[in-house]
């Protein structure tokens, strides 16, 4: 049926129907040097055109549509509106015009140096259907011309001595580089941007001009560069900053204007307004007399915007024809923004253990509430599950219920020694929030949490968070028999869940960047430590054995996290994305376990997505399947290993395919838990594996995700012999929907 459906009946008499570009072959002679590869990306855009796409997967419904339906104004309205939707012209070799694509080729290899090079093309005919064809192209490249010398411009002013030694100091203006039009417009802007930051603010790069002589050394370049004839005076001027003036508008307009001298600059505010005059001589970079440079324009722009307080800035600089010697006055103009955000959040959530409900979350910032940017947040959040099927509770009592507080300051409240990056804002952050949780067939818990961070670049690709003070306190309000039971059972976990002050100080360290356009690599490493420093205070005091805080035992341990994913493009969009993962956390001193809520647990969307969240480990321990000991599925070691390979489907819908591996382990022994100890002889065996395939649908803003993991390898003891022990494939299956990339 498919094949009596042509997609060429209407193609006319001498045409064909374009069916993409077959290739683009660069013939190298025996001596030439390597082919450039962004030369090569050049040639291959300009003769990369698509042909049809297929509407639906890989069937061209909308060719089908246009050749075979038919359709006049008598045809009905419903087969008129289909053949709208879906009939797509077919795109024909004459709609290439592959002689101008040869042309267009020639160009190109002429503006990067291969003069003697040059193009062709040759249709290539479909087997089955002589109606369709597409196009090979073929380049012979030829020797490439290189400069053979270059002739700077005579150097008889500062701004020509500028120039000069700008060019010396560019990697591309050297003997031997090819010739590239491409370089060399990169070339004199780059020199531009750098005279506008040493004062010569209205140089453009048009006003440096190239002579390029192919001629006198054959095979070769000679290049002189040379300043335009037509510049005007202002153009060859270098300025200074004169006065400085910020005006600061209200966000409804009007107002009186308060005028307030600052350290070389004057402040004109408009009355009512909270604004700190402090925060505008921090931010603004000009200072009067200095040379003028457009980097002042750009980090104070950068500066006022990061604050969040101002919803319009504008920077002029405006020639001061009193002067005595060229100056450039400064006129910044801010308006405020609205000082208050709102988010109010609702969602609904299905577990695997047959809990639903609603959540809700509403927060509220004040984005300047001491005049400098500072943010004041109250968030409130709350969620409500019930049971269903088999089994359910009469009375649907499980909840969540907090509320978290945050005051952050635009800047470092710290000792100015900690290296920080100007170019990107630093925070202060103190945070105060409290929570309740309710599992109705287990316990009710309160957790409240204060602490103090820094947040700050040290550098372009690394950023640090510190936190000098935490304190978290634990409290088990209620319990059920059935908790109980399972807490005499095992005594380790009832002391991870016993109540607890948890004093903390620890220290984030992030390496991120794009390293070439074809590889990407994000570090991460956080190490943490709770209680030694209570616990130093007290053995100073002369207290021995265990020490409380407010009658309650604090925790003691140390912590440490380290993870590191690699990003390697393959083809056009697919990548390759590995991950690696591994952290460890031991319990001392004034305590036995590390608290329940600082252990590693393995197994759901980000993690080996073969398994649910807590469903593996430790080690080759596995739970009864009662379910009672869902408590017991963490440990005090971690490690995962993940790779996934990332492809473009259609538009913003993407493809992926992985594997993935990882369990967590107990440091200590139980004997409780048997084969949850890390040991070297089991430890293979004891790696959780599974592979799958997932869904991405990614806008930019917003990744939805859904992946499918299909269990390989359990570490437990499911009845099965043989690596590949998963009791059916069904029950291998799990399905995972969640927001943004899993690494």
């Amino acid at each position: 049926m498919l094949s009596s459906c042509s997609t060429t009946r209407k193609i006319p008499d001498g045409e064909q129907l374009y069916t993409g570009l077959k290739g683009l072959k660069v013939n190298l002679q025996p001596d030439s040097t390597p082919f450039p590869a962004d030369v090569y990306e050049s040639l291959h855009a300009a003769v990369n055109v698509p042909g049809n796409k297929p509407t639906w997967f890989i069937f061209p419904a909308g060719l089908w549509a246009y050749n075979n339906m038919d359709v006049t104004d008598s045809s009905s309205w419903i087969k008129r509106k289909i053949y709208d939707k879906f009939a797509q012209e077919p795109v024909l070799v004459s709609d290439i015009r592959p002689a101008l694509r040869v042309k267009m080729l020639d160009g190109i290899l002429d503006n990067n140096g291969y003069f003697s090079g040059s193009a062709s093309y040759q249709l290539v005919p479909s087997k089955k259907n002589p109606k369709k064809a597409g196009i090979r192209y073929t380049i012979n490249p030829g020797m490439p011309y290189l400069l053979d010398s270059i002739e700077l411009v005579p150097d008889t002013s500062a701004l020509c001595h500028a120039i000069d030694s700008l060019m010396l100091k560019d990697p591309y203006v050297k003997v031997g580089q090819r010739f590239s039009l491409d370089s060399l417009s990169s070339v004199r802007t780059r020199v531009t941007n750098r005279l506008r930051n040493r004062g010569y603010y209205f140089f453009r790069p048009e006003y440096i001009e190239y002579l390029a002589d192919s001629l006198y050394h054959r095979g070769s370049i000679v290049l002189r560069v040379n300043l335009a004839s037509n510049i005007p005076a202002y153009g060859l001027q270098k300025y200074r900053t004169g006065d400085i003036t910020v005006t600061v508008y209200r966000r409804k307009g009007g107002g009186e204007p308060d005028t307030i001298p600052l350290n070389g600059m004057t402040l004109i505010q408009m009355r009512p307004s909270n604004l700190r005059p402090g925060t505008i001589r921090d931010n603004v970079t000009f200072r009067k007399g200095r040379t003028f440079s457009v980097r002042d324009m750009n980090n104070t722009q950068s500066y006022l915007s990061r604050l969040g307080i101002f919803n319009a800035i504008n920077i002029d600089a405006i020639p001061d024809t009193t002067a005595s010697e060229p100056t450039l006055n400064v006129a910044v103009g801010a308006t405020f923004d609205m000082p208050l955000n709102v988010q109010f959040e609702v969602n609904a959530s299905s577990k695997s253990n047959s809990y639903i409900g609603p959540g809700l979350s509403f927060g509220i910032t004040n984005n300047n509430v001491f005049g400098g940017g500072e943010q004041l947040g109250v968030n409130l959040t709350g969620s409500y599950e019930w049971q269903t099927g088999r089994g359910a509770s009469s009375v649907f009592n499980s909840y969540e219920v907090g509320i978290s507080s945050s005051l952050a300051f635009p800047r470092l409240l710290a000792p100015k020694f900690i290296p920080r990056r100007r170019r990107q804002i630093n925070w202060t952050r103190i945070t105060l929030s409290g929570e309740v949780l309710n599992r109705p067939h287990f316990f009710k818990l309160a957790q409240a949490n204060l602490g103090m961070t820094y947040d700050w670049n040290s550098s372009r690709y690394t950023s640090n968070s510190f936190t000098p003070f935490k304190l978290t306190y634990n409290k088990l309000i209620h319990t059920t028999p059935d908790f109980d039971s399972i807490m005499v059972a095992n005594p380790a976990v009832a002391l991870s869940f016993e109540s607890q002050f948890i004093p903390q100080m620890s220290y984030s360290y992030t390496y991120d960047r794009k390293i070439n356009r074809d590889n990407t690599i994000n570090w991460q490493f956080t190490v943490q430590e709770a209680g030694n420093v209570f616990w130093g205070i007290y053995e100073l005091c002369g207290q021995k054995g265990e020490k409380k805080m407010f009658g309650t035992p604090f925790s003691q341990f140390v912590k440490g996290t380290t993870q590191l994913v690699w990003g390697r493009r393959l083809v056009g969009d697919q990548w390759l994305v590995s991950r690696v993962m591994a952290g460890a956390a031991h319990a001392y001193g004034n305590s036995t376990q590390v608290p329940y809520s600082e252990q590693f647990y393995c197994g759901g969307a980000n993690s080996v997505r073969a398994f649910t969240v807590r469903s593996i480990g430790p080690g080759s321990y596995h739970v009864p399947d009662n379910g009672k000991d869902y408590f017991d599925q963490t440990g005090t070691f971690k490690l995962e290993a993940n790779v996934e390979y990332r492809f473009p489907i259609y538009g913003p819908l993407n493809g992926a395919l992985f594997i993935d591996a990882g369990n967590v382990w107990l440091l200590k022994s139980d004997p409780l838990r048997p084969g949850g100890t890390l040991t070297g002889k089991d430890f293979l065996r004891d790696l959780a594996v599974g592979t799958g395939c997932g869904l991405r649908f990614d806008i930019g803003m917003l990744v939805l995700r859904g992946d499918l993991g299909i269990g390989i390898h359990a570490p437990y003891d499911t009845g099965k012999r043989g690596y590949y022990n998963m009791r059916s494939f069904g029950r291998s299956l799990a399905f995972h929907l969640a927001i943004g990339y899993p690494f």
